[in-house]
């Protein structure tokens, strides 16, 4: 028994890593879309073997509608002014990896996103629907998965497309007797940020005997700092530009545990934080000018991963415990400090199965000790 809860907690911290943002793109108003690469014993049959494939098809939910400001919760919004955002985000993510060797392989993501957006006292309810930006990234582990079958090291870095439009309109009517109009949906809801960027992800694990502890993160840079397809503002201000929505960074990072549960073959339990969020700044030389939410969440999540033959099924709740919407560069140069809509709860599930063409296992001495998946997520956070 000892032995089989082995198994199935070393193969599980892959799985957990980035059940993400890139698009880690803060939690409400303030954007995060992530890239991650789920480190663990996420299956029964080890590493991936050279030839192999592994798809992974993940969902992600979140409301967002508490502000913030620092992280100070502005509560008046809600109970006094009545005139919080209220975002909804339903982001499902499509991945396939192929395990080129024992040590690297390459991945292929590509996020479907839909999503509202809507003032409580306004009758206007803005939406999008589409795909969002694809990337693809190269994979390594940094010992011989054959002669290291209780911890590793995973990078990988990659490039971000911008597939995904960033100016998509809606037309509404806000009753004010001045009909339809159409305008640009707010840059938390739509699917693409309009750069191209740079993704760099990490998965780590170590099996402590029947446990496991892992660490994951992605980091997405992106090429440039201001997406000027479109005017969200008439008003001009030359200081900050922030009549245009600027490209932010996006940063997810996630820890903790994860333990066979007893008599159960297949299930195992997980429990650690998660930080996800946008930078100020972004890590590539720019202005870092225009409309920018910057901020961060902290979640505790605990979640659940089952496993069955070469099939993976996982599920996560992560619940905020601290949430704070930082000065942005305009702020600073204005002096005034924006808000952002934040939420309480992330929903993540996912299912992965491996697969070869020709039909092979693995066979190496890590066969039952390490398996990779690869989620993508986007956070949101309100405005």
């Amino acid at each position: 028994m000892a032995s089989m809860h082995k198994h199935i907690v070393s193969g599980l911290v892959a799985a957990l890593a980035l059940t993400s943002v890139p698009l880690a793109w803060g939690q409400g108003c303030v954007v995060s879309r992530s890239n991650g690469e789920v480190g663990g014993p996420t299956s029964e049959g080890g590493y991936l073997a050279p030839g192999e494939f592994n798809l992974n098809i993940g969902y992600r939910h979140q409301f967002s509608f508490r502000h913030f400001i620092g992280d100070v919760e502005q509560k008046q919004r809600i109970d006094v002014l009545g005139n919080n955002i209220m975002n909804k985000l339903n982001l499902e993510n499509l991945g396939i990896t192929y395990q080129l060797t024992r040590r690297f392989s390459v991945t292929a993501d590509l996020p479907v996103m839909s999503a509202s957006r809507r003032a409580h006292n306004s009758p206007i309810t803005y939406t999008t629907a589409g795909i969002g930006d694809m990337s693809f990234t190269a994979n390594g582990w940094l010992w011989n998965p054959a002669e290291n079958t209780r911890g590793n090291v995973q990078l990988g870095v990659g490039v971000l497309l911008p597939s995904g439009k960033s100016n998509i309109t809606n037309v509404v009517d806000a009753l004010d007797g001045k009909g339809p109009q159409t305008k640009f949906v707010d840059y938390s809801i739509q699917p693409g940020q309009g750069s191209w960027g740079v993704p760099f992800q990490w998965a780590a694990y170590k099996n402590v005997k029947s446990t496991q502890v892992y660490f994951n993160g992605s980091y997405t840079a992106m090429v440039h700092d201001l997406n000027t397809s479109y005017l969200r503002s008439t008003t001009l201000n030359p200081v900050t530009l922030s009549q245009y929505t600027g490209i932010s960074d996006q940063y997810l990072l996630e820890a903790g545990v994860a333990h066979a549960v007893p008599h159960v073959r297949g299930l195992t339990a997980t429990f650690g934080p998660r930080w996800e969020g946008v930078p100020s700044r972004n890590l590539f030389p720019g202005d870092n000018l225009g409309f920018r939410r910057a901020g961060y969440a902290v979640s505790i999540e605990p979640g659940v991963q089952y496993v069955r033959g070469k099939s993976v099924f996982s599920a996560e709740i992560g619940r905020a415990i601290h949430r704070d919407r930082t000065q942005s560069v305009p702020d600073v140069l204005t002096g005034t400090h924006g808000d952002a809509a934040f939420a309480d709860w992330v929903w993540l599930a996912s299912y992965s199965f491996r697969f070869s063409v020709h039909g092979q296992k693995a066979t190496h001495p890590a066969q039952h000790d390490m398996d990779m998946s690869k989620t993508r997520s986007k956070t949101v956070a309100g405005s």
